[in-house]
């Protein structure tokens, strides 16, 4: 008997178009039946290898004031909140890290759409720690064990497999999708699609 379908979620906390993903693909994997592996990695060695030394929305001008009226429009039309951050890209290292733990945890979801709905539901820097330190307390968790957890050796290049595995697979954006056949789907816009097809 074949097993549950599954598709592996690759996403930035920097990633504008990851927000709504990450706050409706939950739901939508569970309502279909597939298993959802949350997998935080790195753009910046992503975009380096491709010659940016910055978020292309913010090399590309034109393309960079587009992307944040359409995110307004979907955030608008998902009726979630839209606070555009005064600091674009964020540095995510330190959300990153804490996610690796956390999603080791029964918390881990829960944790990550806290963080995305911090930054672009609220416009807040969640490269300060202390913008961590509060989303950890208010899940309950004890912020200085969870960031020294975070910090470790091991945790660190769990991080760094993850953004060499997400380069591999020629992830090139965030949010990407992956099946188990290893087919890739990249956008919000393709998250249904790629649900589908992990459903094949």
């Amino acid at each position: 008997m074949p097993g549950k379908p599954t598709l592996d979620f690759w996403f930035e906390f920097a990633s504008t178009y990851s927000y709504p993903a990450a706050l409706r693909i939950g739901a939508l994997a569970r309502q279909r039946g597939v298993s959802l592996r949350w997998r935080p990695f790195l753009l910046g060695p992503v975009f380096k290898a491709q010659g940016w030394h910055n978020s292309p929305f913010n090399i590309y001008p034109a393309k960079g004031r587009y992307m944040w009226r359409d995110l307004e429009r979907i955030c608008d039309g998902l009726r979630i909140p839209f606070v555009r951050p005064t600091v674009f890209p964020q540095n995510t290292i330190l959300a990153s890290r804490v996610a690796l733990v956390a999603l080791a945890e029964a918390w881990g979801e829960q944790f990550c759409r806290a963080v995305y709905a911090a930054e672009f539901g609220e416009g807040r820097d969640i490269g300060l720690p202390e913008t961590v330190v509060a989303v950890l307390a208010a899940l309950g968790q004890d912020a200085d064990v969870v960031i020294e957890q975070a910090q470790t050796d091991e945790n660190k290049i769990r991080l760094r497999r993850n953004t060499e595995e997400a380069q591999a697979l020629g992830i090139f954006g965030a949010p990407s999708f992956v099946a188990a056949d290893g087919e890739l789907f990249w956008g919000n816009d393709r998250l249904d699609a790629a649900i589908e097809w992990a459903r094949r």
